[in-house]
């Protein structure tokens, strides 16, 4: 299964809510992550551009954009990025198979 690195900030209604009801949010994630057949590894709030950030596991890209748009079209969350984290094992082979590439820059 493929790794993917969530980045999210709540609306400053969300915010005004989870003060008036302080919420634990982990098993909400997990529950939609496991939904596709996936794992939660870690949620975290942060200070900075973003408010929080959620590691994940799931079975293929379309499982992890599935739960991301699921959550995206709730309406708590101003912004959302999902990156898909490579292991160190796949970046390898990733630079093998660079090397039969033949590049050319633009214009050269």
């Amino acid at each position: 299964m493929a790794m993917y690195l969530t980045r999210f900030s709540y609306t400053p209604e969300t915010w005004a809510r989870m003060i008036e009801n302080p919420e634990d949010r982990r098993e909400a994630a997990r529950t939609y992550i496991e939904s596709v057949g996936g794992k939660l590894h870690g949620f975290w709030y942060a200070f900075g551009e973003h408010d929080g950030w959620n590691l994940w596991e799931a079975p293929d890209n379309v499982s992890m954009a599935a739960v991301a748009l699921a959550i995206g079209a709730g309406g708590a969350l101003s912004s959302i990025e999902t990156t898909v984290l490579l292991s160190v094992e796949d970046t390898i082979e990733a630079l093998e198979k660079a090397k039969s590439i033949r590049y050319r820059p633009p214009a050269a």
